[in-house]
């Protein structure tokens, strides 16, 4: 900030008071930054940019609320709310929380290997995970969850080692 100015409005300020000693009053003064290669270079039109800005806009944060449309902003208050979406239902599967029926869905048998066991356990945990499901059914799905895998971590406890 120079003199309570930003370095933008300074920067304005003086290409004004250039503009204005130019023959040339009639026409806006373009002017172009010194140094840029004619590709980068812009144009700034000598005008008094903060003319017609408020000065509560001027503060840092209130432009934003100089310029919110009030009619539309109670518009979209006084709308009507809409209805709340309706509470997901528990599937069938996450009511089965007995280790006997989780038992049943897993199948598992004497002639599973160590493979057959991990890809139950994957098939399983894609189905039933607590992440996938709705938070209102986690609890259900958490206590799947670790009934298969002790049921599964038991059967390759049981399988011969080799």
């Amino acid at each position: 900030m120079l003199f309570g100015q930003s370095v933008f409005q300074s920067v304005l300020e003086r290409l004004k008071a250039e503009g204005e000693t130019d023959e040339d009053a009639e026409a806006p003064a373009v002017h172009r930054v010194s140094g840029l290669g004619t590709g980068l270079a812009f144009d700034v039109m000598a005008f008094d940019v903060m003319e017609d800005v408020s000065t509560a806009s001027q503060r840092v944060g209130q432009a934003y609320f100089d310029n919110l449309d009030l009619d539309a902003a109670a518009a979209i208050a006084e709308a009507p709310a809409a209805a709340p979406p309706p509470e997901p239902v528990m599937p069938d599967h996450l009511a089965r929380i007995a280790p006997e029926e989780i038992a049943a869905e897993l199948a598992i048998a004497a002639a599973d290997t160590q493979q057959t066991l991990n890809e139950k356990r994957r098939a399983f945990a894609k189905a039933n995970h607590p992440d996938g499901v709705p938070e209102l059914f986690r609890d259900n799905a958490n206590r799947r969850m670790m009934i298969a895998n002790l049921l599964i971590d038991e059967a390759m406890r049981r399988l011969p080692h080799s």
